[in-house]
């Protein structure tokens, strides 16, 4: 299969804008309107959710704001979600050394790169990658929060939840390591029923109650794996945000639903943020 160095930004112009300058002011005025996070220590993961930057990026952005004031600490984010485009079997890393967006490059960590591949469920095709938007949408949120970092990109198919804990497992690392699960909720619903079924996706997650199937949440895989290690972790999910696209930018005849979450130590937010 042939492979570029550089994996290129598929998504912008679509969906966020293309124009460095005008990116970096959105994502920065999206990041001052976010609710000011509590005081408290590091969140170890987080759930963001991927669409357009239009509907979801304030969603996304709630969870970001986490993140600027220890932006020195992390060097290494671990960026997992759902391939949209192609069927994989198991896991998809791409063969690129970096992934570009309008914001500039961001390094592949090439010692996990290799490592995952020893694992019989990864396989290494840039073709899932070419045109997945799920990580690559991820990526200027985190060029605006955080200093130098490389990622660890990985597509998740049908790998059930016990593989994906194991992954995540051998990328846990220390306080230097974040991991981001990409993830929208209900898709294409009536706004109200979005509402129920939302709420009810998001109770599930904060009780800890795998398994959450695909039409609850495209990123469902890895979500179902971060709930069993977040416990056997001792981590415990907080709710950010919770809305859907009629709350943001588009009709309630037909809505997508977007939450943010992340997890962290229980004593790290004594003020619980769900609702």
């Amino acid at each position: 299969m042939a492979s570029a160095s550089i994996r290129r930004a598929a998504a912008a112009g679509f969906f966020y804008p293309d124009d460095p300058r005008v990116l970096h002011t959105q994502v920065a005025e999206m990041l001052a309107l976010a609710l000011p996070p509590e005081p408290g220590g590091a969140p170890k993961a987080l759930v963001v959710p991927h669409a357009g930057y239009l509907y979801s990026g304030p969603v996304a952005a709630s969870a970001y704001a986490l993140l600027e004031r220890i932006r020195h600490q992390i060097s290494r984010v671990v960026v997992i979600g759902p391939a949209h485009r192609m069927a994989v079997r198991g896991f998809a890393l791409a063969a690129a050394q970096a992934f570009a967006t309008p914001l500039g490059e961001v390094p592949v960590s090439r010692r996990d790169w290799q490592a995952l591949q020893a694992r019989p469920d990864v396989v290494v095709d840039d073709a899932p990658h070419a045109d997945e938007h799920c990580l690559e949408v991820q990526l200027p949120f985190l060029q605006s929060v955080l200093d130098k970092f490389e990622i660890v990109p990985i597509l998740v198919g049908g790998a059930p939840a016990d593989a994906v804990v194991e992954v995540l497992e051998a990328l846990w690392g220390g306080e230097e390591t974040l991991i981001v699960i990409s993830s929208d909720l209900s898709h294409y619903t009536p706004y109200e029923y979005a509402r129920l079924a939302d709420r009810a996706t998001i109770g599930q997650i904060l009780k800890g109650a795998p398994p959450l199937m695909r039409e609850q949440a495209c990123g469902a895989a890895a979500l179902n794996g971060m709930m069993l290690l977040a416990a056997r972790r001792g981590l415990e999910p907080q709710l950010l945000d919770l809305r859907n696209s009629g709350d943001t930018a588009g009709d309630r005849n037909s809505v997508v639903g977007y939450s943010s979450l992340a997890f962290s130590e229980p004593a790290l937010h004594a003020g619980n943020l769900a609702h």
